[in-house]
């Protein structure tokens, strides 16, 4: 920037920073942000036991990128009037740091956080960036957590609804993750014409997620803990299941993968619900010498993942995930690992086509498993260089931060 005048931004998070999404979803952009001469104050709600654990450490890495922070309590009980607590709150050290600081952007993400970042452009004339990283309220209908049948969510719904149609509205800038989301946020009638609108998919730590880097002693240990043979075929699944994660429909098609390729054992990198995991598996008759779970810190996961010729996922597809993209995907693609998933979500498939880095059921039928399985068992043939690749042009967290810049760039010369 050639504009010496101070840039204050306040990013309002729900997420904590002490959390994993905190940790890899929010803060590299905002050091990438301050190193380009924006001074960031940071406001988030954290959960008690996790920021008590991990504080110290977080305020390290905010302190390098000169990153004011000033973190808050999250309430989870009573529902909805804990929420209602939490954006009170909000507003009030919102309003506080803007006028101790001069705040002249606010950037936040979709639902409770933007609700006060809409407040700050009315009441305090604040610049406002819409970050919509998904179809907020849609997303909690389909995903199960509001239920429209009970007239009081039914209500929620709609005020945040109304609310997120006016962030629309009223925003001097807009992210999304995916292209797709782009096409359908450019098609609401409450989008102007005008508005710069940046796509920006969860990036990768590209350093972190790299074959290249794993420790051939510690991967032969693991292995020989786990008890992988050299004649196993792993397919690796990362991170928690249920929600919006098909676990059922994922177990169905391996085990018509099983079926045809007896050597196939199922890695679960999983954070909690190892029975869960077996259970399902148990379900569709899956023996149980053919799962193996882990636990893992996200250090420990790249090694996990080096175990697997394959990963996959299969994720509820809807209208909401139109905008969703999975950290897990780029994370797998830099590992050069190829992806075994479904269409109907965010840009996965456009992406998949587009580097040759996996396989796409386009429905959770018993013929698209067998020929998927098929393609498999034939030995189709994957570039692991090219997969990484894509996922360096894609998902690097250079580029995000770049894409950030832009926009915070064309917001300011407004």
């Amino acid at each position: 920037m050639t504009d010496q005048s101070p840039k204050n931004v306040l990013f309002i998070s729900y997420d904590g920073m002490t959390d994993p999404l905190g940790q890899s979803q929010v803060i590299p952009y905002l050091l990438g942000l301050s190193k380009a001469g924006y001074s960031i104050f940071l406001l988030s709600c954290e959960k008690k036991e996790v920021f008590e654990q991990n504080r110290d450490n977080i305020q390290l890495v905010l302190n390098t990128g000169n990153i004011t922070w000033t973190p808050i309590s999250y309430t989870k009980k009573p529902p909805v009037v804990s929420t209602l607590l939490d954006i009170s709150r909000l507003v009030r050290k919102a309003k506080e740091i803007h006028m101790r600081h001069n705040i002249q952007l606010v950037h936040t993400r979709p639902g409770v956080p933007a609700l006060v970042g809409l407040w700050m452009k009315r009441k305090l004339g604040v610049k406002f960036l819409n970050d919509i990283r998904e179809f907020y309220a849609d997303s909690r209908v389909e995903g199960g957590m509001w239920d429209t049948g009970n007239p009081l969510y039914k209500s929620i719904y709609n005020y945040f609804k109304r609310k997120e149609n006016q962030a629309v509205a009223e925003s001097d800038g807009i992210v999304c993750l995916t292209y797709a989301a782009e096409n359908i946020i450019k098609n609401w009638k409450e989008f102007k014409k005008g508005t710069p609108l940046e796509v920006i998919p969860c990036s990768a730590d590209l350093q972190l997620f790299d074959a290249t880097n794993i420790n051939i002693e510690e991967k032969t240990s693991i292995e020989n803990e786990l008890n992988i043979q050299p004649t196993d075929l792993i397919v690796s699944y990362l991170g928690s299941i249920g929600g919006w994660y098909l676990t059922d429909e994922m177990m169905q098609f391996c085990k018509v993968l099983i079926e045809k390729m007896p050597a196939v054992k199922l890695l679960f990198i999983s954070p909690h619900r190892h029975d869960a995991i077996r259970a399902a598996a148990s379900k569709y008759g899956i023996a149980a010498e053919k799962i193996l779970i882990r636990k893992a810190v996200r250090q420990q996961v790249p090694l996990l993942l080096s175990l697997s010729q394959y990963s996959i996922f299969f994720i509820k597809p809807c209208y909401s995930k139109q905008s969703s993209s999975p950290t897990k995907h780029g994370e797998i693609m830099a590992m050069g690992i190829p992806l075994i998933t479904n269409s109907g979500v965010g840009d996965v498939q456009s992406i998949v086509e587009k580097y040759q880095s996996g396989i796409v059921i386009q429905e959770f039928t018993a013929e698209n498993y067998k020929n998927a399985v098929a393609e498999i068992s034939a030995g189709k043939q994957f570039d692991s260089n090219h997969i990484r690749q894509g996922a360096k042009e894609f998902y690097s967290l250079e580029s995000a931060v770049s894409k950030y810049i832009s926009i915070y760039n064309s917001i300011f010369k407004q």
